[in-house]
């Protein structure tokens, strides 16, 4: 249903002005029936959405691309058309968009689940930053990478800049989140995974000299500031760095793991 809007203040449109938290609440990101809401800001990441089966709540678009969309969406989905200044607006970008898409969550998988469903699964500690955590979504889609595991405190994979960052992929990639204090390692370790923890440290082997044909791995990769926990270091059945020239500490976590998720991919 196409609905013209030419009022910036019009209410029909706050929910696209909305930032993360006002979008999905602290427990509704960690629902696991699905609740709260995100956004898919462009026509990739729109159209990704659309293909992963996710709920379509509303559209802003562009008058060019509103009757195309129609073909796409039900009529009961409304289609906002507004101008190039108050698309910019609405959204806080300033850039305008041909199309922002307001969806539901999907459910969040259980650990258990993804476990029983993969044979590669990346695993994040303490990453909060959505910009990293979206560039690690993308890298694991690309290199046939399962699912994602997250900790209580690691950023949302369907934050508005880690979606825009991994270019929708992240609906492509099954995810869940481990309850706080909860061990995974062992948990992944009982689903019968290796353990590869990435570190820099220099205690740690070369990754090239672990075997990546193993049925089933788990990468661990943890905050840029503090690295990954003692206890996941410690409990991981490897503790792998990556090669570097002398002088250098370390690599930005969404380059090592592009790195780490080459070397460990499954074979095709």
């Amino acid at each position: 249903m196409i609905v013209h809007v030419t009022d910036i203040e019009d209410s029909r449109l706050d929910a696209f002005r909305w930032r993360d938290r006002q979008l999905a609440s602290k427990a509704e990101r960690r629902e696991t029936v699905g609740a709260g809401l995100f956004v898919a800001e462009g026509d990739l990441v729109v159209e990704r959405a659309r293909l992963a089966g996710c709920e379509p709540v509303a559209i802003l678009c562009a008058q060019k691309i509103s009757t195309e969309l129609t073909q796409h969406f039900s009529n009961d989905v409304a289609i906002y058309v507004a101008d190039d200044k108050m698309r910019g607006i609405v959204t806080g970008l300033g850039v305008p968009l041909d199309v922002t898409g307001l969806f539901q969550r999907p459910a969040l998988r259980s650990v258990t689940q993804l476990c029983q469903a993969s044979s590669r699964i990346v695993v994040l500690e303490e990453v909060d930053n959505p910009t990293n955590l979206g560039a690690i979504m993308r890298s694991a889609v690309a290199l046939g990478w399962d699912a994602l595991l997250l900790d209580s405190t690691s950023a949302d994979p369907l934050a508005r800049r880690a979606l825009r960052v991994s270019m929708g992929t992240a609906l492509q990639l099954p995810f869940g989140r481990c309850e706080p204090g909860s061990d995974f390692v062992s948990l992944l370790h009982e689903h019968g995974f290796s353990t590869i923890a990435l570190t820099p440290h220099s205690s740690a082997i070369d990754l090239r000299s672990i075997d990546a044909s193993t049925d089933k791995i788990a990468l661990l990769l943890g905050s840029e500031r503090n690295g990954l926990s003692d206890h996941a270091l410690n409990a991981s059945t490897f503790r792998a760095r990556i090669a570097m020239q002398t002088g250098i500490d370390s690599l930005n976590v969404g380059a090592a793991a592009a790195i780490a998720l080459h070397a460990f991919a499954p074979s095709h």
